[in-house]
């Protein structure tokens, strides 16, 4: 940018080309307006104001991350300058900080045994501390196995989903396919396993080898900066064909049948309902609530609904009702879990209403003391004497009955007494000489 000037007094007059930097622009704007006192101090505003305007320049360029690099946790991480020529002296930084001059070497910055405090934003910089390049850094771990699960709801479809068992902390995505397990080394090419939403760690497998090849290869691969990795595992589909519970189970009292419950369910939606050739039997079980014993019932039925009466109900007990599904034809195959828990009681004869009977008028009359109430307390003490005639006359019986005793004691002592004299005296004759 030229300019010429010219100094008359204590007047400045400037001639200037129009400049292509628009912070050069904004100087000469400002240097033509009037009321600047001299030259002099012109040149003190411009030389501000151009290093104001380099100043913000450089720092919105230094806050604009030019590159993302990723590396891995506990290895050896290297960042090169991409704007240094070689064999130039460059100066890096961490997070505005400098880095110690022995961790770089002909421009490149080498970290080692990187741990998650290394993570941040790098920069390099020229001797005159321009912004040569500015390095974002993201540490992690390499792609790991992944965690696989299969289910298959019905014949026609198969439904994976997985999970990390290792987290790696840096941007994941996933690429699912399955193929047909081959007979020897015969190469079968795979299908994509369909992901809706990428977010979620799903897929579907729609209309698979169900009869020609009944076990397949799931292939699930976790792909990140550092790598990728293939998880693969074989699932039988006739093993783990699975319905889902039934549903809309209904249970309903049977009139005027006190052991009688009426159970209604329908096939569950995930099933292929109307096609007669894939069928389903059903398992029941209920039992009265107290009860640690279920009684059970297997039927056989079509795949659009259903009913079953139960008839060994126990009278006027509360029951609970399940009922669960199996594939009629694979017979090896999986029961599904059982459907929700329902409650209810037989019919019970209500009870008999009472007959009317008619209405009865009471009517209060006055009551009169007469001379019955004498004659009650009469007889109140007429037995109160009697009562006392009954015990003088047990007390009389009870000691006639002692005196009798006693006076026959006394006669048996007697006899005793003459007896022993008798005795004494034949002894004493016996012992007299003749």
């Amino acid at each position: 940018m030229g300019k010429t000037h010219a100094n008359t007094g204590r007047t400045c007059k400037f001639h200037t080309e129009m400049p292509t930097d628009p912070a050069e622009a904004r100087t000469m704007n400002l240097l033509a307006m009037p009321g600047l006192v001299s030259c002099l101090g012109n040149l003190i505003v411009t030389g501000f104001i151009i290093l104001f305007c380099e100043l913000v320049t450089s720092e919105i360029w230094t806050n604009e991350v030019s590159d993302v690099q990723f590396g891995g946790l506990g290895s050896r991480v290297t960042l090169t300058c991409g704007g240094s020529h070689t064999g130039s002296p460059v100066e890096w930084r961490f997070n505005g900080s400098s880095v110690p001059p022995w961790q770089t070497h002909e421009g490149l910055l080498t970290l080692l045994n990187t741990t998650h405090s290394m993570e941040g934003n790098y920069s390099c910089h020229d001797e005159q501390g321009t912004l040569l390049q500015s390095i974002k850094l993201r540490l992690g771990h390499p792609p790991h196995f992944v965690s696989v699960s299969c289910r298959v709801p019905n014949h026609m479809k198969i439904s994976c989903s997985w999970e990390q068992t290792k987290r790696t902390n840096l941007p994941t995505s996933y690429r699912a396919s399955y193929s047909q397990k081959g007979q020897g080394r015969k190469q079968i090419p795979s299908e994509p396993c369909e992901q809706k939403d990428t977010g979620v760690n799903e897929c579907t497998i729609t209309d698979p080898p169900f009869w020609s090849s009944s076990k397949i290869l799931v292939n699930i691969t976790e792909i990140n900066p550092l790598g990728s990795n293939s998880t693969i595992i074989q699932i039988d589909l006739r093993e783990l064909l699975k319905p889902d519970p039934p549903e809309d189970v209904q249970v309903s009292q049977v009139e005027g049948e006190p052991t009688q419950l009426l159970v209604q369910w329908n096939c569950p939606p995930s099933w292929l309902v109307g096609m007669s050739a894939f069928s389903l039997t059903y398992l029941l079980r209920y039992r009265p609530i107290g009860s640690n014993y279920w009684s059970k019932v297997d039927i056989e039925s079509d795949t659009e609904s259903t009913s079953l009466i139960i008839t060994d109900a126990l009278i006027g007990h509360l029951h609970q009702i399940q009922i669960r599904a199996q594939d009629a034809l694979i017979n090896h195959s999986q029961w599904s879990e059982w459907s929700h828990m329902v409650e209810a009681k037989p019919w019970t004869e209500p009870p008999k209403e009472p007959t009317e009977e008619p209405d009865y008028i009471l009517q209060s009359y006055p009551v009169r003391t007469t001379d019955k109430s004498t004659d009650s307390s009469s007889n109140h003490n007429g037995n109160v004497g009697l009562l006392v005639l009954l015990g003088l006359f047990a007390a009389i019986m009870v000691a006639v009955l002692l005196t009798i005793i006693t006076l026959l004691w006394v006669r048996q002592r007697k006899q005793d007494n003459v007896k022993k004299q008798e005795l004494t005296s034949m002894l004493k004759m016996k012992s007299i000489p003749i």
